[in-house]
């Protein structure tokens, strides 16, 4: 067995809903493997491991959901339904309610098609990657054994406790009221929740705040999460901020929030509709942490595809910028190796450390954005009109194969020639992603013709070589 994890990507396993690993077969089967891990892992080997179980709004979720359940159970473990939950609440339950870990199904951003299962250990920290590891071993070990013995699945006394229990999702709507110490009643906010998970929390908890808000995209069919919508269309919701707040309507909205399918990450738009993304946030939150003494070392933890514009822009602010593997599990591992309480990706995931929280959380984003902007009495635009972004392209291209880029030679050839046409006045960041079979190419430079022209040039080069 290789020592690479060939299930488990950047952030849990991912795939087509139906499909391998996702099949009614293999989920249950990861419901195995993963109780059967809870169990090794036990404090108590007396007493039965505890899940907490969320899932987002694809019409897969519920049946992936249940079959989980019932490989869990398989072992022995005590499973609770929160129902349609966030990521991060899923994970706060994780941690405050004496599991042994919090379960999500969803697939995040992806197209409602896909599905996943991503984990989180009792701490509210997702599982490290070499326990996954561990995970995947088990689970490949049972699948060759259920095709060697045409294995069936034990008889199991218990039903799946969907579609959830009401408490659970209560609990975690009462913390996040519970970090917000301004007054936010005078908002106007446009909020988009990408029909999905946001869709069960983000109108009960603004309305508990007293924030004005009227909500797009908050009708999910199982078949619309993500679709033209979301954090992976953020100027969808800008184009509505514009609109209504152009006379003669003038609805005053003083802001735009947009979260993705799971709701771990948010997007803006100012009272323009202009995009504020999350290396404007990880700005104005680290200016505002400095100012109160809450920034540890003065230090942001950002990754490899924030603009070189943050960079330049916090060091006038006297804070120091670090640059981690892109993923929120790896900006959390240098948050944690550096002590430093603020962190984040330009996509929209924010941690923040200087509360109890465990991972990003775009609801808890979102509260925190309006906070810093009711304080400050400036808007959100002003918060942040200081970030000058240099020219910044990100092209993804379908791949069949995820081979090292050094070792195709055309592909290193145009990064090469890129690096040295840029001759240290940009940035190269060539990866691949860790959920879906894509490679992302992004370059940055001053000059946009030159950004493009050396985009195309390593896109056309990974094309050629390993394009679907």
């Amino acid at each position: 067995m290789s020592s690479q994890r060939q299930l488990f990507g950047t952030d849990g396993i991912r795939g087509v809903a139906g499909e391998f690993p996702l099949t009614r077969e293999s989920v249950f089967i990861i419901g195995r493997a993963l109780g059967h891990n809870l169990r090794q892992n036990a404090a108590d080997a007396a007493s039965a491991p505890r899940v907490v179980i969320g899932q987002d709004t694809r019409e897969s979720s519920a049946w992936i959901a249940e079959r989980l359940t019932l490989g869990l159970a398989s072992q022995g473990v005590e499973v609770h339904s929160a129902g349609v939950l966030t990521t991060p609440g899923v994970a706060y339950l994780a941690r405050t309610r004496g599991c042994s870990a919090g379960i999500v199904i969803s697939a995040s951003h992806n197209p409602w098609m896909d599905n996943g299962i991503k984990v989180f250990s009792g701490d509210g920290y997702k599982f490290p990657d070499a326990r996954e590891l561990e995970v995947e071993k088990e689970i490949f070990s049972l699948l060759e054994q259920a095709k060697e013995n045409a294995d069936t699945e034990p008889a199991i006394n218990t039903t799946p406790s969907l579609p959830g229990e009401e408490s659970l999702r209560r609990a975690y709507i009462d913390w996040l009221a519970a970090s917000v110490s301004s007054d936010l009643h005078k908002l106007k906010v446009l909020v988009d929740c990408a029909n999905g998970a946001a869709a069960a929390e983000a109108p009960e908890l603004f309305r508990k705040l007293g924030i004005q808000a009227d909500y797009v995209h908050c009708s999910p069919n199982g078949k619309n999460i993500n679709d033209g919508c979301g954090a992976l269309h953020a100027e969808a919701v800008g184009r509505v901020v514009a609109e209504r707040n152009a006379p003669p309507k003038s609805a005053g909205f003083d802001l735009g929030v947009t979260f993705d399918g799971d709701a771990d990450r948010a997007l803006f738009c100012d009272g323009n509709g202009t995009v504020v993304n999350g290396d404007a946030v990880l700005l104005m939150a680290a200016r505002d942490m400095q100012a109160s003494g809450k920034l540890a070392k003065s230090t942001v933890v950002a990754t490899t595809m924030s603009n070189m514009g943050l960079e330049i822009a916090l060091k006038k602010s006297g804070i120091h910028m670090l640059r981690a593997n892109v993923g929120d599990k790896y900006v959390l591992e240098e948050m944690q190796k550096t002590g430093a309480t603020l962190g984040g990706e330009q996509s929209g995931h924010i941690l923040f450390r200087d509360s109890d929280a465990t991972t990003g959380d775009g609801i808890g984003t979102a509260l925190r954005v309006m906070d810093i902007v009711v304080r400050s009495g400036k808007s959100l635009a002003e918060l942040v009109s200081d970030l000058k972004v240099f020219p910044q392209v990100i092209k993804n291209i379908r791949v069949r194969e995820k081979m090292p880029f050094a070792q195709v030679p055309q592909v290193a050839q145009a990064i090469a020639h890129a690096e040295q046409s840029l001759n240290g006045n940009g940035r190269v960041v060539v990866r691949y992603s860790g959920t879906e079979a894509l490679a992302r190419v992004m370059v940055e430079a001053e000059n946009e013709e030159t950004m493009k022209k050396l985009a195309d040039s390593i896109a056309g080069a990974i094309q050629t070589a390993l394009g679907v």
